[in-house]
């Protein structure tokens, strides 16, 4: 079990222009596996990943690392649903975030190269990664935070868009990082995905943590009557 953990989530709530976007939220994380974040639109998916990730300010309550924060910090990755990409090439893109590490440059490129073939994107790592593909994008940005081996990485609906060809080739690379210890936690509106993927899902409604309990227990006896309305494909709100 990582360092990191557990987290602590206790009365935490992030507000904007005086609406509650999240919270309160009261949670505990432990250090292994996949948590998958479900609900519907509008239910604070993404303002929990922000809030667990230290990049919303708490109005109310607390998260807690068993780490000082600032190394918690350091040891995260955080892939948005649409990612920026810098205007440098592919190879320049994975080399950037090693070298902020001080990774010597030879060094940097060799990982990024590695990283470009494991992603698809050998045969262009010399072209500008603005003009890649919305899945191909997808792919650098996952592999931009990999390439620095976080202990745990946050995605923010990661395959919203793509085509099946990207979602199991992303799916393919998150499985893999997993089962050799990166911690993640993602949200997805995908059903599938989801059951896939998740070790635990936390089902948000409203801005709260509706449920939170391992996914074969979610998934084959939810436990309210808004989770199974939801995953029966019902309108919930």
């Amino acid at each position: 079990m990582s360092s990191m953990f557990p987290v602590k989530v206790q009365g935490a709530e992030v507000r904007k222009r005086g609406k509650t976007l999240v919270g309160p939220v009261d949670l505990e994380l432990q250090g292994e596996g996949v948590s998958i974040v479900i609900g519907p639109n509008g239910s604070g998916k993404t303002s929990l990943l922000k809030m667990l990730h230290g990049i919303v300010r708490l109005r109310e309550g607390s998260v807690t690392w068993s780490c000082p924060r600032e190394e918690a910090q350091h040891c995260q990755g955080f892939v948005f649903q649409t990612p920026v990409m810098l205007r440098r090439t592919v190879l320049e893109n994975l080399t950037y975030p090693l070298r902020l590490l001080k990774v010597p440059r030879a060094e940097a490129r060799d990982q990024a190269a590695q990283w470009a073939t494991r992603i698809g994107l050998g045969d262009a790592a010399e072209r500008q990664a603005t003009v890649l593909s919305g899945g191909e994008r997808q792919k650098l940005a996952l592999a931009r935070a990999l390439i620095r081996q976080p202990e745990l990485l946050f995605l923010d609906e990661p395959c919203a868009s793509l085509d099946g060809r990207a979602i199991r080739e992303i799916e393919d690379i998150l499985q893999a990082v997993a089962q050799d210890g990166t911690r993640i936690i993602m949200s997805t509106h995908d059903m599938g995905q989801a059951r896939r993927l998740a070790n635990e899902v936390i089902f948000m409604l409203h801005g709260k943590v509706h449920e939170f309990s391992p996914a074969e227990v979610f998934f084959s006896k939810a436990a309210t009557p808004q989770a199974r309305a939801f995953l029966n494909g019902d309108i919930v709100e």
